[in-house]
């Protein structure tokens, strides 16, 4: 292919693999929570039904409402979810577009879609938003902090800020993603806490606020933050996969894809199953646990990883 037209791929390629690789984890999702409670679960389609139907409805934006913000805020959060796909390798050790450092800035693209999903609850003028909204902020502070600690682990111990040079590192010494055990286990319930699922779906708690900070969108609008969560779902677990179990990416492409997807979809298998045994949180008991519990353990991770990286180099 003409390198002039590789940028070109991109656009036209990218956008329909998350989106389709976004409701797979879905329905995944949805299908093993309901056979963990011995339900049948939706059919494959239900996740594309779903969003056909959102989208052929009217977005209905409330009177009170910031119009211009509440209409941006999906864009930007799916936009930045997007984006951060770029720099995660999937089909080799290489990303999309790595560079020294690339990790910080996915780490700050994934912060921004939480960031919009409180300013959408905020500029809706609703109360149940509202409580939504700063249920969100509540949950971001509580569970980002560990979740970065964890993430960055590893890169200490592989010398780079990059996922590219972490990936390669680890071909090399195929053995030392083990001494990142207890950040795998921080980051996948610091996860619940990304994804609001159970339990700590505090900011949506359908049974208490009707949806929580989207109760006022509707149409198109909520379809882009249905959206946005399916695909932040693909790539914080590709993200997870790539840093924790970074083994067999210098095989053949094809065969280093089929084995990422077998990675993520054992994330969302532990996700599942961790949110069918575990009841809802309430939001004071969410933030103890992420500051008494999560945060040391992710400390501990961090000495561990700094004190291997002195001994073992």
């Amino acid at each position: 292919m003409s390198t002039s037209l590789i940028p070109l791929a991109y656009v036209v390629v990218l956008p329909g693999f998350l989106a389709l690789g976004g409701l797979a984890i879905e329905f995944v999702d949805r299908k093993l929570y309901a056979r963990f409670q011995s339900r049948t679960g939706p059919p494959w389609y239900q996740p594309i039904a779903d969003s056909i139907k959102l989208l052929s409805k009217e977005a209905i934006v409330p009177r009170a409402a910031d119009k211009p913000m509440f209409r941006m805020v999906p864009l930007v959060a799916l936009a930045a979810t997007a984006t951060a796909f770029f720099y995660i390798p999937l089909w080799s050790t290489h990303a999309l577009h790595p560079f020294e450092g690339d990790a910080v800035v996915v780490l700050y693209l994934l912060t921004i879609p939480a960031l919009c999903f409180f300013l959408a609850g905020w500029f809706s003028t609703s109360l149940f938003a509202s409580y939504g909204a700063i249920r969100t902020l509540t949950s971001l502070i509580s569970y980002e902090v560990p979740l970065f600690m964890a993430i960055l682990s590893p890169m200490i111990l592989a010398g780079t800020w990059s996922l590219s040079g972490t990936v390669e590192f680890y071909q090399s010494h195929p053995t030392w993603p083990f001494f990142n055990v207890l950040g795998f286990v921080v980051a996948i319930v610091a996860l619940l806490g990304k994804l609001e699922k159970a339990p700590f779906d505090i900011p949506e708690a359908e049974t208490e606020l009707g949806g929580g900070t989207f109760v006022e969108y509707s149409g198109k609008l909520l379809a882009l933050f249905r959206m946005t969560i399916d695909i932040e779902a693909m790539v914080v677990a590709t993200l997870v996969a790539s840093v924790f179990m970074p083994w067999g990416m210098n095989l053949h492409p094809v065969l280093v894809l089929a084995l990422h997807a077998v990675k993520v979809f054992f994330i969302v298998f532990l996700i599942a199953l961790t949110r069918t045994v575990m009841a809802r949180m309430r939001i004071e008991q969410m933030v103890n646990f992420c500051y008494k519990w999560l945060a040391p353990a992710a400390i501990i991770q961090l000495l561990i990883t700094i004190l291997l990286s002195g001994v073992l180099k």
